[in-house]
């Protein structure tokens, strides 16, 4: 018996949360083949399955091991289901250059962000992990990319940002930083003078294309 939107959604879900990798690759089969919405699965599945994982990360019942064997299971479903996706008729996406800071090696949340964002339709400059500060600069300068999203996950990477915000507004004012990581709060938003922050990729697609729009308004106008 083929199985409901719903149960495809908590199905993948629960395979990216368990690591569960030959089940996510069944149900991404199973979805395209019944021709469900692919983006809704992405976001509400495979997305909303890495929530929760990044939840567990969080509060340390899982580790770096589990979480890669999730993110293993999560890119086993999408690569059959991104594409299948269907962009919206007439939606104008951005351009993102996206790393982790200098220093830093934990690039697993920057994959998820970098997935989302491509199956949303935006073209994603990823620069990895490990980034030097001029090379966002220049990146975002070669790109004219809209948003530049900075990521960090230990506080001694993080400060970086407070260097290199004001470098990447010095050449492009009208750039938007949006800045992420578990030591990242609102508080170091308005600190470092980036735009935004968003505590998962599905938050993160969002404020980018509220930033997009805010952006585009503004460059109508002058």
């Amino acid at each position: 018996m083929a199985k409901s939107e719903k149960e495809l959604i908590a199905g993948l879900a629960d395979a990216v949360i368990h690591y569960k990798v030959e089940e996510a690759r069944n149900l991404a089969n199973e979805a395209v083949a019944s021709g469900a919405d692919a983006y809704k699965m992405t976001m509400e599945g495979l997305a909303g399955g890495m929530e929760v994982v990044s939840e567990k990360f969080d509060s340390h019942e899982y580790f770096v091991p589990e979480t890669l064997l999730c993110a293993k299971a999560l890119y086993a479903a999408l690569d059959i289901l991104k594409p299948h996706i269907k962009q919206e008729a007439g939606s104008a996406k951005g351009q993102v250059v996206l790393g982790v800071m200098q220093g830093d090696v934990h690039d697993l949340g920057k994959n998820l962000i970098k997935a989302i964002f491509e199956s949303a339709g935006w073209q994603v400059h990823d620069l990895g992990r490990d980034v030097p500060l001029k090379k966002f600069v220049e990146e975002q300068l070669r790109t004219d990319s809209d948003i530049v999203m900075l990521s960090a996950m230990m506080t001694t990477s993080m400060v970086g940002m407070k260097k290199l915000i004001p470098m990447i507004k010095e050449k492009n004012p009208n750039v938007k930083i949006m800045i992420g990581g578990s030591p990242v709060s609102e508080r170091t938003v308005d600190e470092y003078g980036a735009d935004s922050t968003a505590d998962n990729a599905p938050n993160a697609l969002r404020e980018a294309m509220t930033m997009l729009e805010t952006l585009r308004k503004g460059l109508a106008k002058a």
